[in-house]
């Protein structure tokens, strides 16, 4: 990023205390070229205040900046160049320009779509976003405030425009804010595209000097209620159409018959606890379940409106342990027969399901055993359609290999991918003639057909009620589905590990030059670097180690200091399945020893 002013936007030197002259300097041209009068200010009074807690928040603004990687960005809202604010979103929207436009001659024209969630500074972003595009001669097709990340994903394709852009941090803490980026497939973008916007972005001027247009300019559309009504068609059409039979919005020749909503036969609706965690899901979520003809779920009223503060929960993700607590404790009030629960942006989706011999009663699936319930669902409802063998799922490297059992078993197509629903939605890329049914990924993640090409929660919810409406009917339960898929397939017992070190990438170089025979008493029978690329994926920093019976995945963080391990344990369930996962447990706890001792600092 430039600098820019003059001797206006300077502070007396006599006021930097302990200030290094070198960050003082950053720290001044930042200010002068900040379009943000708050963000000067609050920079400014760090700079007047020159204290010791002042300069080492100034060194960690200043240190480093937030880098346009395969997600975007993403960090704290606040000041300087490793904040999200006005400054990074106006860089980081004049680089995407460019790149677009020396790219796709016709971009312009078709536009981009801006959307935002409801957190601290998502609006001003989007704004920013807007002017710099209209600026740039873009068009801009602003959603209606605020949008849950799916809906922007669907938008993309449904507009015909040349990329999206989504201001939000997913399921961060409340201080955080994000700029996800999408390109005219309706997919995340992949490298090389995140490299190139980022060099575009350092090639830039000063930003005082990027043209910013107005949110009244002809070229920005406010849209209405428009593409909201089209993306709750499409899902609400594919739920129906896997439930009850005939063609999916997304593509899908469906077949099968199972009702939907209130069942017939005399059983009861299911009960549904819904939750949308403070976050931007909770409209569009009742009133897909609505459409698609399923009961209306019981909502918690606390947690039903946004609020960036995230009040009633210490960490906004339903993969977090005590998130779901407001949730459960109404069901359990209500004897209701699941809990559904969004993400801050609704791409995600939590499940959980009334186990008397689980704390509390209750217990949350996580994202494997979803994956597996869902993907053996949606294959069963599909198996009539014409050329059924061309049905793909897919997973992740880092994800449970249940999914691939079951494509096998259904004679359908599988393939796995790199982490991130950005590689998940491109799948069958490597399956040339496949036609993409179900993804997952192992962190609450699910895509259902077609319609969006990224995790969306609402999609998965109607996916999860159609099953579970099944099951009812059936009389069972979700987990005598998932027993049932154990019996057939073996457990599959999946755990992670996380361990924060310094220099995660000094531990995977020792890895790579020192690869363990053994771990917990047990060979390696293959070891697999997927750095220079390997098992048909692009280059990754991923190490993956197989034992019998079991399989290691390390790899660093991408936005922390640490290191991510994944573990699978697969035991046969040939008899008794209790004592088949009581084995499995057995077994991984020494294999998690062994990784910690491993990774452990020398």
């Amino acid at each position: 990023m430039g600098s820019a002013g003059g001797d206006d936007t300077k502070i007396s030197a006599e006021r930097y205390g302990a200030i290094p002259a070198g960050l003082r300097s950053r720290v001044e041209a930042w200010i002068a070229d900040d379009p943000d009068p708050g963000d000067q200010a609050e920079l400014a009074a760090l700079l007047a205040d020159g204290s010791g807690e002042a300069v080492a928040g100034l060194a960690d603004r200043f240190g480093a900046r937030l880098e346009f990687g395969t997600a975007g960005l993403r960090g704290a809202v606040a000041a300087g160049p490793n904040r999200m604010n006005r400054a990074v979103v106006r860089a980081a929207t004049a680089a995407l320009a460019g790149w677009l436009r020396s790219g796709e001659p016709g971009s312009a024209s078709a536009g981009v779509v801006v959307g935002c969630d409801a957190r601290h500074g998502s609006a001003q972003f989007a704004d920013e976003a807007a002017r710099v595009l209209a600026g740039a001669g873009f068009r801009v097709h602003l959603l209606p405030r605020p949008c849950p990340t799916p809906l922007l994903a669907f938008s993309v394709r449904q507009l015909s425009a040349a990329a999206g852009v989504m201001i939000t941090a997913s399921h961060n803490p409340a201080a955080d804010n994000g700029y996800k980026l999408y390109l005219a497939d309706g997919a995340q973008i992949v490298p090389p595209a995140d490299a190139e916007i980022e060099a575009a972005i350092l090639a830039l001027g000063p930003l005082r000097e990027i043209p910013a247009g107005s949110l009244d300019d002809p070229l920005v559309t406010r849209l209405g209620t428009e593409v909201a009504d089209a993306y709750l068609a499409a899902i609400t059409a594919l739920s129906r159409g896997i439930s009850l039979g005939g063609t999916s919005p997304g593509g899908l020749p469906l077949g099968g018959a199972s009702p939907v909503g209130a069942s017939p036969g005399g059983a009861a609706p299911l009960r549904v606890v819904y939750t949308a965690m403070h976050g931007v899901a909770g409209r569009l979520m009742l009133e897909a379940i609505a459409r698609a003809g399923f009961a209306a779920p019981h909502v918690v009223a606390a947690q039903a409106d946004p609020d960036p503060d995230f009040p009633t929960v210490a960490f906004p993700n339903p993969e977090e342990p005590g998130a779901l607590d407001l949730a459960l404790d109404e069901a359990r009030g209500l004897g209701a027969d699941l809990v559904l629960a969004s993400d801050p942006d609704g791409d995600r989706l939590g499940v959980a399901v009334p186990d008397p011999a689980a704390d509390g009663g209750w217990r949350r699936l996580t994202g494997d055993q979803l994956g597996a319930l869902l993907g053996a669902y949606l294959l069963d409802r599909t198996a009539a359609q014409p050329d059924p063998a061309d049905r793909l799922v897919v997973a992740t490297i880092v994800s449970s290999t249940m999914l691939s059992k079951i494509a096998s078993a259904a004679a359908a197509r599988y393939a796995e991918t790199l982490t991130g629903f950005k590689w998940i939605v491109r799948g069958g890329q490597y399956l040339p003639g496949s036609r993409f049914l179900f993804g997952y990924e192992e962190a609450l993640g699910y895509a259902v057909g077609g319609v969006v090409r990224d995790k969306d929660g609402m999609g998965a919810a109607l996916a999860v009620l159609g099953l579970a409406t099944r099951e009812r009917l059936a009389g069972r339960t979700l987990l005598d589905a998932y027993d049932e898929l154990e019996r057939a397939h073996g457990v599959h017992l999946t755990a992670q590990l996380t361990l924060r070190t310094r220099s995660p990438g000094d531990v995977m170089t020792v890895l790579r030059a020192a690869p363990p025979a053994a771990l917990a008493g047990l060979p390696v029978t293959s070891a697999e670097d997927l750095a220079a690329g390997g098992l048909g994926l692009p280059p990754s920093d991923v190490l993956v180690y197989r034992l019998a019976g079991a399989r290691v995945v390390i790899r660093p963080s991408g936005t922390e200091p640490k290191l991510k391990v994944y573990f699978e344990i697969v035991q046969p369930a040939t008899g008794d399945l209790a004592a088949a996962r009581q084995a499995a447990a057995g077994r991984l706890d020494p294999l998690r020893a062994a990784v910690q001792e491993l990774l452990a600092p020398s």
